[in-house]
């Protein structure tokens, strides 16, 4: 399975929909969107991540480069995780630096 990604900026606010898997091999196109949203400056990023069916380490790389990237300044939201995403950000801390929710904030 691949990864599916769509979205944009609306009102400073970045949002973008995976579906699929985020693994090795779809990392660079995760990658590629948030510098694309980077470079618009955004408050916020929203990943609707419903239909993230897995993410790998290459995936977590990069939602680490992004908090980097947006800066400390930009809250990441994590909407509706799957289970394994969930326990994939535990597992490894960055559940501290992004904010898990059920719905997108208003």
């Amino acid at each position: 399975m691949t990864l599916e990604i769509s979205g944009g900026v609306e009102n400073a606010v970045a949002t973008l929909v995976l579906k699929g898997e985020l693994d090795a091999s779809s990392a660079p196109l995760f990658k590629t969107e948030i510098e694309a949203l980077a470079a618009q400056h955004p408050t916020r990023l929203v990943l609707e991540v419903a239909d993230l069916t897995f993410m790998a380490s290459a995936g977590l790389r990069v939602l680490i480069f992004a908090k980097q990237k947006l800066g400390t300044g930009v809250d990441i939201y994590v909407v509706a995780p799957q289970p394994a995403i969930v326990d994939t950000l535990e597992k490894t801390g960055f559940h501290h630096s992004v904010y898990i929710v059920d719905q997108a904030p208003a």
